[in-house]
């Protein structure tokens, strides 16, 4: 690709950010960085009335957070700013006035009376479209009915009126979307669009047009609920003498809910309890009332294993390999390898992901997050021990935090026990076995597990007892729990001190009598 590549993310402040635009801020990001490019972030901010305080810096952490790290935008400052677009009013009623002066553009004085009076007689009249069109202009009231000197006049005296695109009669757009191919749209399905709103501030249309080519957009990456707005872009940008540097259209596939039947929603979250939200955060529902939203940070997924599992949602490399790192999708990321149909959310597939990423860790890079855990309880500790237990536990676990929930034997002894082996299994020969092994270890200083393996073989094998019949029971009276890492190495770290304690305590606390009900 011979030009400098530059594209742009550009959400709305209107609330959280759904992982589903996340997903294209990560598609803008690898497309960006595979070709040496530029990523803009871009805030649509245009719709006051439906700003949400805060909403913006979230925005920014979570693509903080997925290392997705714009190149220009709010904070990192370039020469194409502002990156507000509620700082840029100026600039977008220049061009519409220039689209009026042109022909393309008109002014309109309708009221929302005169407009609902409008929809009414289309809809008596069976009309194919309600809406503000190349036919319906002409029976309304705007620059192209009204005289210039009455159009002057109204304007002049201060009326509110808007700005509407003249879309041209009779003519197919066609536009080469870099996933669906052409797409070809005839101009009598498309209506006349509000460019300005009577308050003077830009709509959408209007906006992105014109920031997209002041700021040298080559590529436009989106959603695919723009592609019908996508005409009407491709015009506006002919209108204002940039046709010959339209961006190039990809229109994403939506993320769809785990049974592919509709697009993926925070009702589904809540349903199948799931985030779809990058971060936890606290925004007004569509009744203002204040909901808390959960996120994939704080439900334990690493930065890493999630935009490797958001990049695998409707993207396909065309190989088995699956773990990528950011600069391995870099490398191989491709738009024509963007699937046109929705992709379905799994989380059992996200989770996995978590998980693979959790075993290439190190054992000290996994302590530091049991380390908080153990801070926040207020239990000192060593080092050397957490990289000990991080070590066995990697494998066992999905999210950085079970390793205190799933771990927390390690540094609390038990005082409850799975009551389920204890009906089965605790009984006078589970205790006589028990009672012996911890005679036979007490007076050793330093319990490796192979010792603890071998004595508790050696024991096993005097008794004539199967050692199916004895490692749940000996696990349960050390941890309390009917399962878990190797046993041998549990007692190695806890050390013989320890072990010792515990089973003199289970003896003690768990009554035999309860084998028998």
């Amino acid at each position: 690709m011979t030009e400098q590549v530059r594209v742009r993310f550009a959400p709305s402040p209107t609330g959280a950010l759904h992982i589903g635009g996340l997903r294209t801020a990560l598609y803008n990001y690898l497309f960006a960085k595979k070709y040496n490019g530029s990523m803009i972030l871009r805030i649509e901010d245009t719709d006051q009335a439906r700003y949400v305080k805060g909403a913006e810096e979230y925005i920014i952490e979570s693509l903080t957070w997925a290392g997705i790290l714009p190149d220009e935008g709010p904070g990192t400052g370039g020469e194409y700013g502002p990156y507000h677009q509620s700082k840029r009013k100026d600039t977008y009623a220049r061009y519409a006035r220039q689209l009026v002066e042109k022909g393309h553009a008109y002014y309109a004085f309708d009221t929302s009376d005169e407009l609902d009076a409008m929809r009414e007689r289309l809809k008596e009249a069976k009309a194919s479209s309600l809406h503000y069109n190349a036919i319906t202009r002409m029976q309304m009231k705007n620059s192209l009915t009204l005289s210039a000197e009455e159009v002057q006049k109204r304007v002049d005296s201060g009326e509110p009126y808007v700005i509407r695109f003249k879309v041209p009669l009779k003519e197919d757009v066609r536009i080469n979307d870099m996933i669906r191919g052409w797409v070809v749209v005839h101009t009598s399905a498309l209506d006349d669009k509000i460019l300005l709103k009577s308050d003077g501030m830009p709509t959408y249309h209007l906006a992105n047009v014109v920031d997209d080519h002041l700021m040298k957009i080559t590529h436009v990456i989106r959603g695919e609920e723009w592609l019908p707005s996508a005409p009407l872009h491709v015009l506006l940008h002919r209108a204002l003498g940039w046709e010959s540097t339209t961006p190039r259209f990809a229109h994403l596939p939506l993320l769809l809910k785990p049974d592919g039947n509709g697009k993926l929603s925070k009702r589904d979250g809540d349903k199948h309890g799931f985030p779809v939200f990058p971060l936890d955060g606290d925004f007004p529902d569509q009744k203002g009332k204040t909901e808390h939203l959960k996120g994939f940070r704080e439900a334990g997924y690493l930065p890493e294993a999630f935009v490797n599992f958001l990049a695998l949602l409707g993207w396909n490399p065309g190989t088995e390999q699956e773990l990528f790192s950011m600069q391995e999708l870099i490398e191989d990321f491709s738009i024509e390898r963007i699937n046109k149909s929705g992709a379905k959310f799994d989380i059992e597939k996200a989770r996995w992901f978590n998980q693979q990423y959790i075993k290439k860790m190190t054992p000290a890079e996994l302590a530091k997050f049991l380390a908080k855990e153990l801070e926040d309880e207020g239990i000192d500790y060593a080092t050397e021990t957490l990289n000990e237990i991080c070590e066995l536990m990697r494998e066992r676990i999905e999210f950085p935090h079970e390793l205190w929930t799933e771990g927390e034997f390690f540094f609390k002894s038990p005082d409850t026990f799975d009551q389920q082996v204890v009906k089965k299994k605790w009984n006078e020969q589970a205790v006589e076995i028990l009672d012996a092994y911890k005679s036979r270890i007490t007076d050793v200083s330093e319990l490796t597990d192979e010792q603890a393996k071998e004595t508790l073989g050696n024991l096993l094998e005097e008794k004539g007892v199967k050692p199916g019949q004895v490692m749940q029971i000996l696990r349960l009276a050390i941890t309390g729990k009917s399962g878990g890492p190797d046993l041998m190495k549990i007692i190695e770290i806890l050390g013989t001190h320890e072990v010792v304690s515990r089973i003199h305590y289970a003896i003690e606390n768990i009554p035999v009598k309860q084998s028998n009900q």
